[in-house]
């Protein structure tokens, strides 16, 4: 069974939220600091994260479109960089003013089991993506990703690196009940988060009738599934969906999709993890093209 869907979808430039103007007048005494959030530290701005590796920390630097405030480092890890960027003026500026700290220094900031091989970036959130913007770029055989609720961090984060790996446009999640963008999450995307667009939309099931209007067949990935990935030979523009660690895709989710396909299980394990059942099914999907 071949399926063909063309057809494209409205486009919109990326944008970030905005921020709010600045008062016309200076208040009478400083304001009071606001609260920080459980888990944050004073060298940490509210909104600011910690991102850290050899390759999350390298692809952020090279992303302009990431604004890195602070880079700690190891002497050897800071020479290391230094001499890998030195032909990329935007990088190298930043690794020149590292600040070179033991390596105490960098692990009490971060989760106590980061592997952060001597480097860590202090970084703001990346621009906001839309939908549209998504469907817009895409071309006639692009291949996006839809997570319904999935929240483990290391799971989405290694999506992002199959998703880089097989050529997909990208990456559909909810807004709630998801992973947020942590330096976790960009550890296991292994610098992936930083080229592949993460949309977070606010309704699941709307934004799965959006894609189909823009031309994309949404097809889900489930044990429930009638016939197998590769025997359904996806062509056109496709929205592969995957479903949250243990529960699967949501009723509702399920609805909206043009058709359940099931990846062949031949020993007793009846699912795989999400994060590989994503990586066998990009896979599937780039070769057959």
């Amino acid at each position: 069974m071949r399926h063909n869907r063309q057809g494209g979808g409205p486009s919109r430039a990326s944008r970030s939220r905005g921020s709010s103007a600045p008062q016309s007048a200076p208040p009478a005494r400083p304001p009071a600091a606001p609260a920080s959030r459980p888990g944050t530290r004073r060298d940490q701005p509210q909104g600011q994260h910690w991102l850290y590796g050899k390759h999350a920390v390298v692809a952020a630097l090279l992303n302009p479109a990431r604004h890195v405030a602070r880079l700690l480092a190891m002497t050897e890890a800071a020479q290391r960089l230094l001499a890998e960027l030195q032909h990329e003026p935007r990088a190298r500026s930043i690794v020149e003013t590292a600040e070179i700290v033991r390596r105490e220094e960098i692990a009490r900031r971060l989760p106590a089991d980061a592997v952060h091989q001597g480097l860590a970036a202090l970084a703001a959130p990346l621009p906001e993506t839309f939908l549209t913007d998504l469907i817009g770029a895409a071309d006639d055989q692009s291949v996006i990703v839809v997570l319904d609720q999935v929240t483990d961090p290391h799971n989405v984060g290694a999506i992002l690196r199959s998703a880089d790996a097989f050529g997909a446009a990208g990456i559909v999640s909810t807004d709630r009940h998801t992973a947020e963008e942590t330096g976790t999450l960009a550890k296991a995307a292994s610098g992936a988060l930083e080229r592949i667009p993460l949309v977070r939309v606010p309704n699941l099931a709307r934004a799965l009738r959006e894609l189909k209007e823009g031309g994309f067949w949404i097809a889900g990935l489930s044990e429930r599934g009638t016939e197998a990935l590769a025997a359904a030979k996806l062509s056109g523009r496709i929205a592969i969906v995957l479903g949250a660690e243990g529960d699967g895709m949501r009723h509702l989710t399920e609805q909206h999709c043009d058709l359940l396909l099931r990846l062949p299980m031949r020993g007793a394990m009846p699912s795989l993890n999400v994060s590989n059942a994503a990586a066998i099914a990009l896979y599937e999907l780039a070769r057959s093209r």
